[in-house]
């Protein structure tokens, strides 16, 4: 070959699992398009691959609230206090957040789908397990659910970034959206599934089984009076679950797609609409949740109307902020920044909330040991940080949109270079 003769151009490109050369190729790649691979799958199996996922990520949703729609059964079962039952939670999503970046790290290097497979079989043995705990062991019932946090740490991390490497664009931001749709949904549905199943059977533990054989009505010839009391409690429980619950699954629809709506006619115009968009979204829930816990106690009608609007508003940047992290982040990157983000937001939510709002009613308590009415007022007041808190969030949002124009743009000038033709 001479001097004069152009030579053959290798395209580098950048997997997670590995870095292998497409020879002979002069195809230069939008910025914002996957790195190529050696075996691309088609358009309809990519959206199967999506249909697959966004039922998975149902099911991880369900599971992780269906302990919220039992809660008040697991607090009589055991005998145990407000902030001990917080604790279920609590090393759940500690466990949940801590192993989100070993899985990060470790799906940006290696087979994806192995490696959801294995957290997944952790997740389904460990959730079946715990349904069998004894009333003497409440602490095998707190180390199941951290180790349940396994399963989904494995799976909610690596989830995205498969269908950011699918898809790119408008095509992207509408296949996240879907994605995330099922976070509020699976949530609404493990209220509702969780109380349905613990009272058609009579005992929570089912709740958590996937097998339905031989337990209904259980105990039920044997009933005290402060046993039926206590059911009654249990069914006005189950029947509050269930409202919310549906308020969950629909807001959670109305509010993903809305949001993304709004993100695709603004971010055009408005380099910085997303985060703007969240923004928005989280400081005007935070007064609405406000009202609605202040209303609990005088009209439930009006606290279900709040607590509507203020869910539909924090739903706007579910898939927004999956899509955000998708475009400043290079694709072999992606798993792991994934998983930072699901440490710090969990590290600064969720993590330590239930436990702290189950201490703080607890502390409350020494006031009035007597009185129902002190029993309701002392959990409405340890709930009020949590709006509190959202305005925070707010905050952070619009701190982000001072940034995001250039971080983007670093990423597709980080994506184009390695992309290059050498």
């Amino acid at each position: 070959m001479t001097s004069n003769q152009p030579r053959p151009r290798t395209r580098l490109s950048l997997r997670s699992n590995s870095v292998h050369y497409d020879s002979l190729s002069t195809e230069q790649p939008d910025s914002d398009t996957p790195f190529m691979r050696t075996n691309p799958i088609s358009q309809k199996r990519s959206y199967i691959a999506v249909a697959v996922l966004c039922y998975i990520n149902l099911l991880n949703y369900m599971d992780r609230y269906t302990i919220a729609g039992v809660l008040l059964s697991i607090q009589n079962y055991f005998g145990i206090p407000d902030s001990t039952s917080g604790l279920l939670q609590t090393v759940f999503i500690c466990s949940f957040m801590f192993l989100a970046p070993i899985f990060g790290y470790l799906g940006d290097r290696y087979n994806r789908k192995i490696i959801m497979i294995a957290g997944m079989i952790v997740w389904i043995i460990t959730t079946l397990g715990s349904s069998f705990v004894k009333k003497s062991d409440f602490w095998v019932l707190v180390l199941t659910r951290a180790l349940v946090g396994t399963g989904e740490a494995s799976y909610s991390t690596i989830a995205p970034t498969i269908i950011g490497d699918l898809f790119t664009g408008t095509k992207r931001t509408l296949m996240i959206s879907f994605f995330y749709i099922f976070i509020p949904v699976g949530s609404g549905l493990g209220y509702i599934l969780g109380a349905t199943i613990a009272n058609a059977t009579g005992d929570w533990r089912w709740a958590l089984r996937s097998d339905w054989s031989g337990r209904f009505g259980e105990g039920k010839n044997r009933e005290s009076e402060s046993e039926i009391e206590y059911h009654h409690t249990v069914s006005s429980f189950s029947c509050e679950s269930y409202i919310f619950g549906a308020i969950t699954v629909v807001t959670g629809i109305v509010g993903v797609f809305l949001g993304t709506y709004i993100s695709k006619q603004l971010r055009d115009r408005l380099p910085n609409a997303d985060p703007l968009i969240c923004a928005v979204g989280m400081l005007s829930s935070s007064p609405c949740f406000f009202i609605a816990i202040i209303l609990a106690a005088t009209s439930i009608p009006a606290t279900y109307t709040f607590i509507a609007i203020g869910e539909t508003l924090l739903s706007l940047n579910w898939a927004i902020l999956a899509d955000i992290l998708l475009y400043v982040v290079v694709p072999t990157r992606r798993a792991t920044a994934e998983a930072l983000q699901i440490m710090v937001c969990h590290l600064l939510g969720d993590a330590g909330s239930p436990y702290l709002i189950g201490a703080i009613s607890d502390a409350l308590l020494k006031y009035d040991q007597e009185s129902p009415h002190w029993d309701f007022r002392r959990l409405e007041y340890s709930i009020l940080l949590c709006p509190i808190i959202g305005i925070l969030g707010g905050v952070f949002f619009f701190m982000t949109s001072l940034y995001i124009k250039e971080d983007r743009k670093a990423a597709e000038l980080l994506n184009s270079g390695n992309n290059v033709l050498l």
